[in-house]
């Protein structure tokens, strides 16, 4: 185990190479997240086993450019996680390995997310090659002493494990804590990531599972109770959902030197009409804008570690769809920029109930935001209403529901120049930036809204129609705390919570409501204001407009809990945090198939 002249030769180098490599990984990782992971002295165990395993190229073929590749093709792994990680706070799922061509449409938000710490990793390989030329080859027989070596570490990072309760409940208990949720990766690397995902999917679909499904169910029917809104509140027939991409809520209502950032909006929050909550707490987990439709559609939560678009796209679900075609016979249609294939959209619109798909085949590409360009938002809402007036795709006085998805606010948040208002000048405003360029967008998608809405209003079925316009998550990932560390403005600015706005224009119940709500709530919220409270299934959250909402919710990324816990029982606030597995072990199970 210990020969000296193994450790300084080419094959001890390759070693040292990646395990530093690993680490690497472990502190870039840590820097966005949290660095409980490194205090767990299983974590230079299991990276250490993982060093020993990623040499073996080397230890076969003895050529160091063989392992240089090998360990480039390593970093190239750890570093699409990383960036992964900066947006949507967990490893890659799995299932989305096999969507990588689905990065072409991302390139600038990918670039976006890179940071200067990326940089260890091909300086430690360049050192690392180097070094390895310098020094002699392994002695004759050296494997002994490395594999007795990589043995020994294995059995102590099993014998820890075990004594954790076995690899699944160590790795699930990080999981179910909001300070130690992203430690499982540094801690058991990124095939342990992989084999727990690999391993929740067994353990969610037991019948223990679908008994611990309907126990929590009932709970939440006793706890958590829908109520009906009164008989004497006249309810819509048509709903119409315009999804802004990565709109927060602090843009709304706030001025920089004097100007509102979202003039449109702020009227709208204004009318006696409007239903407004600015406090809703995002709670998107990997699949983020299509964890968002879940939500909204089927009150249903992400799931953990997966996409549920990819691997569950024929699944049963309900819907809002399908009960507004149930008791109204509405029709319903998606409207979105992306390509059929982004997040599986198109077997995931057909599962929840949609009629329609109307994607990037179906618009004229005549003004491009971003980089590679999509649709820009204010082409999309023109040709959104030239195809409802063209098209008869909502004939008058025929209930539909109506699906919006913006595509402008995607990060980087880059306008083009011939688009900003120059009215709206903010150059002075002390804002970094990436802050600017996000207030920008925010403001130009706040100009082109009304092209939709004051179609809807002009209709005469107005009056029977509610529209929603809601985030579907919130936009900043790691720029909101950089922001608000290096900047006095925005720090002003800037909401340290990720909060979407949520605005209900028509509803038949208006007002303000500043307690926090989920995400998960919208939906029950919408059975209540569209008349469908006789639908079966009532969602996993609670209507805003109930009396007895907590005025809480938890984030699916970090599991952090949001709101007023201090007149709330324990058991509701562990009914509250245990949602989440629930929503996974339903959707795994398929818990709605007949």
């Amino acid at each position: 185990m210990f020969g000296k002249d193994v450790w300084v030769s080419k094959t001890g180098v390759m070693i040292a190479t990646a395990f530093l490599s690993l680490i690497w990984f472990v502190v870039d990782w840590c820097n966005f997240t949290t660095f409980r992971a490194m205090s767990d002295w299983l974590l230079y165990v299991n990276n250490f086993v993982a060093a020993v395993l990623l040499t073996v190229p080397f230890m076969l073929s003895k050529r160091i450019w063989v392992q240089a590749v090998f360990l480039l093709m390593a970093d190239f792994l750890f570093m699409a996680n990383l960036i992964y990680c900066r947006t949507y706070f967990t490893a890659i799922p799995p299932q989305s390995y096999a969507l990588a061509s689905n990065m072409a449409d991302f390139t600038a938000s990918i670039f976006t997310s890179l940071r200067w710490l990326d940089l260890g990793f091909p300086l430690i390989l360049a050192a690392g090659v180097a070094v390895a030329g310098r020094v002699a080859n392994a002695p004759r027989g050296a494997w002994k002493h490395i594999a007795a070596t990589g043995l020994m570490a294995a059995l102590i990072s099993c014998s820890a494990i075990m004594c954790r309760g076995g690899f699944y409940k160590a790795y699930d208990t990080l999981t179910q804590s909001c300070y130690y949720y992203t430690c499982g990766v540094p801690t058991y690397t990124i095939a342990g990531h992989i084999a727990y995902n690999t391993m929740s999917e067994a353990n969610s679909t037991s019948p223990e599972a679908r008994a611990k499904v309907d126990e929590w169910l009932a709970n939440h029917s006793r706890m958590m109770p829908h109520t009906a809104l009164p008989d004497s509140i006249a309810r819509r027939t048509n709903l119409v959902v315009i999804i802004c991409e990565s709109l927060e809520s602090w843009p709304l209502e706030a001025e920089i030197n004097g100007k509102e950032i979202t003039p449109y909006l702020n009227s709208l929050i204004a009318d006696s009409t409007t239903l407004y909550a600015p406090h809703l707490l995002t709670q998107v987990a990997s699949g983020r804008s299509i964890d968002f439709q879940l939500m909204l559609n089927t009150g249903l939560l992400p799931m953990k570690g997966t996409v549920y678009s990819m691997k569950f796209p024929s699944a049963t679900y309900p819907s809002l769809n399908k009960a507004l075609a149930g008791k109204y016979g509405a029709r319903s249609i998606l409207f979105t920029c992306d390509k059929p294939i982004t997040w599986n959209q198109e077997a995931i619109s057909r599962a929840f109930g949609y009629d329609s798909l109307i994607d990037r085949r179906n618009w004229r590409i005549d003004e491009l935001v971003g980089n590679p360009g999509k649709l820009s938002d204010g082409s999309f809402m023109r040709q959104s209403v030239e195809k409802l007036k063209a098209d008869n795709l909502w004939p008058e006085g025929s209930p539909a529901m109506l699906t919006f998805v913006t595509y402008s606010g995607h990060s980087p948040f880059v306008l083009p120049d011939k688009m900003k208002d120059p009215a709206f000048d903010i150059s002075a405003a002390g804002l970094p930036d990436k802050i600017a360029d996000y207030v920008t967008m925010a403001h130009y998608t706040d100009s082109q809204l009304h092209t939709i809405v004051d179609y809807i209003k002009s209709r005469p079925d107005y009056a029977n129609t509610i529209i929603v316009i809601t985030g579907d998550h919130e936009g900043l990932a790691s720029l909101r705390r950089e922001a608000r560390r290096e900047s006095e403005a925005a720090r002003r600015l800037v909401s340290e919570s990720q909060y979407t706005p949520l605005l209900v224009l028509n509803s038949p119940v208006a007002g303000r409501i500043d307690k926090t709500v989920g995400q998960i709530d919208i939906y029950p919220t919408l059975l209540n204001l569209m008349g469908l409270d006789d639908y079966g299934w009532k969602g996993l959250g609670q209507s805003i407009l109930s009396p007895g909402h907590p005025g809480v919710a938890v984030s699916s990324m970090t599991l952090e809990m949001r709101g007023d816990t201090t007149a709330l029982s324990p058991d509701l606030l562990r009914h509250i945090t245990t949602a989440m597995p629930v929503s996974d072990a339903m959707i795994r199970m398929d818990y709605f198939k007949e």
